[in-house]
């Protein structure tokens, strides 16, 4: 008999233009492999992921900015195509959130875990995980949220700069608009600033104490939470490169033993009565040595192969077992594991790889899609060095200018102006 019930197919959703999230890839391969039809609804405008051979069929996805009402739309139109009960993972954010206010809409053509109401827009909520943490008794990083511009600074002041400036609802950020979901703010000058878009973020802006990274001090953790609240299929990663540096999405990362980690997620999980896939994020504390949550996300999390087990069990297949009613096997541990990004840590792709690494977009079974990437990876890193040029000129002529003899003194450069030379 399979691993998996192959009669029931799986339906991966994300809503957020990224073509270039392996996460995607690495959970269609996952669930073909094993013998899942799977269909992808995503954007697939330039997307490898749409070359896998373990994609049955591209689906396209609601439009940016969709109400709940078109996102259920939209999944009601695949389910037709489907033609039968399929297994709905959401691969970012705002599919995690729509599919839980939803979820009454969705059965019975899809099959999801039983959720306590609204928990997954909670913990995903930057803003409220600093409550949820409270409550669970987890570390959180301090954290204000100012109600003014004025408060603002004098949150800055009061943390001690620098500090990180999130916004509690990042998949509202608007694409093409400039901000981040999470910076780095070191004067308060920069706090006010972003306090004042907060309008068009979509959300709240949040001030947090910044705890600075070092050796050892990122880490991460994946996992399912069965039916009975038990976690399966994932375990304690530490972040060994991020994309940007320091900070971000994990490059390199490896599977590492944390007794102490698996405590603080256990005791979080049964606190909250979390069922479903999660993702997350935590940073040590150098001084204290306590380890922070600083994300949780409702979804797998893009590097969550790396916890692909002895057993074949991943959080994905760990999901669909669950919701197939089919027995999940025993663990069998993998540490030592690596995962790595290509696009992100090229040279680490190129070093010589033990047996235990797995890429995210090369794979000896299913070559296209990571030649489709680095294709189009070339195209984009030739486009942002464009763009960056393009910005940088008028900046350059101006300041030529104002190095000639006789020339009037030129308006001071403006704060765009003199980041985007940078």
């Amino acid at each position: 008999m399979p691993l998996l019930d192959t009669r029931v197919p799986a339906v991966l959703l994300r809503i957020d233009r990224n073509p270039f999230h392996h996460g995607t890839l690495g959970a269609a391969r996952s669930l073909g492999r094993a013998g899942v039809e799977v269909h992808v609804v995503a954007d697939s405008t330039g997307s490898p992921v749409r070359r896998s051979r373990f994609v049955s069929e591209m689906h396209p996805p609601p439009p940016p900015g969709a109400s709940t009402g078109e996102i259920v739309t939209a999944l009601r139109r695949v389910a037709a195509r489907v033609s039968r009960p399929a297994v709905l993972i959401p691969m970012d954010d705002v599919s995690a959130v729509a599919v839980g206010r939803c979820r009454e809409h969705l059965a019975p053509s899809y099959l999801l875990p039983q959720q306590p109401d609204a928990l997954a827009e909670r913990v995903a909520d930057k803003a409220e995980l600093a409550a949820v943490c409270e409550s669970a008794g987890i570390p959180h990083p301090v954290t204000l949220i100012p109600d003014s511009p004025a408060q603002a600074v004098a949150a800055a002041w009061q943390l001690g700069l620098p500090v990180v400036a999130k916004w509690s609802r990042p998949w509202l950020v608007p694409a093409g608009s400039g901000l981040r979901s999470t910076v780095v703010v070191r004067s308060p000058q920069e706090a006010q600033a972003l306090y004042l878009r907060a309008e068009e973020a979509g959300s709240r802006l949040l001030l947090q104490a910044f705890l600075p990274p070092g050796p050892d001090r990122d880490w991460f953790f994946h996992g399912y939470a069965d039916r009975s609240g038990a976690v399966h299929g994932g375990g304690p990663g530490r972040k060994q490169r991020a994309w940007p540096r320091g900070a971000g999405l994990t490059a390199v990362g490896r599977w590492t033993p944390n007794p102490q980690l698996q405590s603080l997620v256990e005791q979080l999980i049964g606190a909250l009565g979390y069922r479903g896939v999660f993702d997350l994020d935590f940073r040590r504390d150098g001084a204290s040595g306590r380890y922070h949550l600083l994300d949780f996300n409702p979804r797998p999390g893009a590097q969550f192969r790396l916890f692909a087990d002895g057993a074949g069990l991943d959080v994905v297949r760990a999901l669909h077992l669950d919701l197939t009613h089919r027995p999940l096997p025993d663990p069998a541990p993998l540490p030592g594991r690596a995962f790595v990004v290509e696009n992100y840590a090229p040279l680490s792709a190129l070093l010589p790889r033990p047996d235990g690494c797995e890429l995210a977009w090369h794979a000896r079974d299913d070559l296209a899609p990571g030649f489709t990437m680095w294709a189009l990876w070339g195209r984009h890193v030739i486009r942002r060095l464009l763009d960056r040029v393009r910005r940088t000129a008028p900046v350059a002529d101006r300041a030529r200018v104002a190095r000639q003899p006789g020339t009037p003194t030129p308006a001071p450069l403006t704060d765009d102006e003199k980041a985007s030379s940078c």
